[in-house]
């Protein structure tokens, strides 16, 4: 069976939500392994079919700790993913662009294919209380995690990518 990893940080709730919302739908397609960024590594990716990325734009950049993932999981894995599906969602607060840029040069580096434009999801965060606030993501936003999660899980299964 196919195995979708969908590697997430989240330090709000946003990103988690649209993770969790991803797995949801793909564990009817594919056997579907979901992972914080501090807890996924290598090991995983090799173990993996495809990918999702989730994280937070914090700063106009990934997340640390996504970043992070990416550090100790680059050249380890490099050469060896070549070829591989995966999509990305970002949870941002204003814009969203320059974390799915960069999760989109990391993914280009390992020779990754896309196969969804990345979704990025707008919270409107602006003030320093709203950014610090635990997120909830509206449930037709999810939804776009979800059809995310299943196509790319269907994707795998059917063997079209």
């Amino acid at each position: 069976m196919a195995q979708l990893l969908i590697v997430y940080h989240s330090r709000t709730g946003g990103a988690r939500q649209m993770a969790e919302a991803a797995a949801e739908a793909a564990r009817d397609e594919a056997e579907t392994i979901l992972k914080s960024a501090d807890q996924a590594g290598p090991d995983d990716l090799l173990r993996a079919d495809g990918y999702i990325f989730c994280a937070p734009e914090n700063l106009a950049a990934i997340s640390g700790l996504m970043k992070e993932f990416f550090d100790r999981s680059y050249y380890p894995v490099l050469g060896q993913i070549e070829g591989r599906p995966y999509a990305q969602m970002v949870c941002a607060g204003s814009d969203g662009e320059n974390a799915a840029r960069q999760m989109a040069r990391i993914a280009t580096g390992w020779r990754l294919k896309e196969v969804q434009p990345p979704l990025i999801i707008c919270t409107h965060a602006q003030s320093p209380e709203a950014i610090l606030a635990q997120k909830t993501i509206p449930d037709d936003q999810l939804d776009q995690c979800r059809e995310i999660g299943a196509a790319l899980a269907a994707g795998l299964s059917l063997g079209v990518f």
